[in-house]
């Protein structure tokens, strides 16, 4: 699976057009048109922190639980981070948990990213890269909706599928998904991998890790943060993506507090 989707990563940068905010394409999916539902089946789709934030949410359930039931990850030897996939029936038509045959897609106004985004697709080299951003179209031949006469420009795409909502945790997301760190550096050891899926994706486990251990007697963070961290998931993320560009990334994002540094100073003397 892993060398399908490098592949995939390949084939995207060396050959498909790459479109603009204001290009325009000619696309439109609804009940009725013939492939309904037909691309929710049997496709690999990389959940962002935000994904499964929005959809543990919706379903009322933990990070820790949503994960175990619902996705699957995938982790090679040549794979610098670990991303869960939205799991598939285990069935023959490998159809997505969350799609009915008539209504769609039961969790449609939480649905991921690039379930939001299709027709459209987004390239981000790495942030070392001279290559910018793009987006390009996902055509494939079982997909009717490009028979539609109803036309989009991709920044009206993005509108319509309210995937602005997305554009802030997914910058900060990336901010540490591409850094050269990540993408040039020697891979992370297990303490680091886990606490960064932790932080991403378990942000319930996370939640827990700051509050039940010494983590604030040990930094300095703001008591409006402490208090929203509590209580709000976004803010949570928020956080947890600050925490890794401090311990992953070695940016100076948080500050051990002094008294800390003083009695590890004495205790080295």
């Amino acid at each position: 699976m892993q060398d399908e989707i490098q592949k995939f990563k390949e084939d995207i940068l060396k050959n498909q057009k790459r479109l603009k905010p204001d290009s325009r394409f000619k696309f439109s999916c609804q009940p009725g048109v013939s492939c309904f539902n037909q691309c929710c089946r049997d496709v690999n789709i990389l959940l962002t922190p935000f994904d499964v934030l929005r959809l543990k949410n919706r379903l009322g359930i933990s990070s820790g639980e949503f994960l175990k039931n619902y996705t699957i990850l995938p982790f090679g030897p040549e794979q610098k981070l670990p991303f869960p996939l939205l799991k598939m029936n285990e069935d023959d038509e490998k159809k997505c948990l969350f799609v009915d045959d008539e209504k769609g897609c039961t969790v449609y106004s939480d649905r991921p990213w690039p379930c939001r985004m299709y027709p459209l697709g987004q390239a981000s080299p790495s942030e070392d890269s001279d290559e910018e951003e793009f987006y390009f179209l996902l055509e494939e031949e079982v997909c009717k909706g490009f028979e539609s006469e109803k036309e989009f420009s991709v920044e009206g795409w993005r509108k319509d599928q309210e995937v602005e909502d997305y554009d802030e945790l997914g910058a900060l997301y990336k901010e540490i998904t591409l850094h050269p760190t990540i993408q040039q550096g020697p891979p992370l050891d297990p303490k680091q991998t886990d606490m960064y899926f932790t932080a991403c994706y378990d942000i319930d486990k996370f939640r827990r890790f700051l509050t039940e251990t010494a983590f604030f007697d040990k930094f300095e963070v703001e008591q409006e943060t402490i208090d929203k961290i509590q209580k709000d998931d976004v803010e949570l993320l928020r956080f947890g993506f600050r925490w890794l560009k401090f311990c992953i990334l070695k940016q100076t994002t948080l500050k051990i507090k002094d008294d800390v540094i003083d009695a590890k100073k004495k205790e080295f003397s």
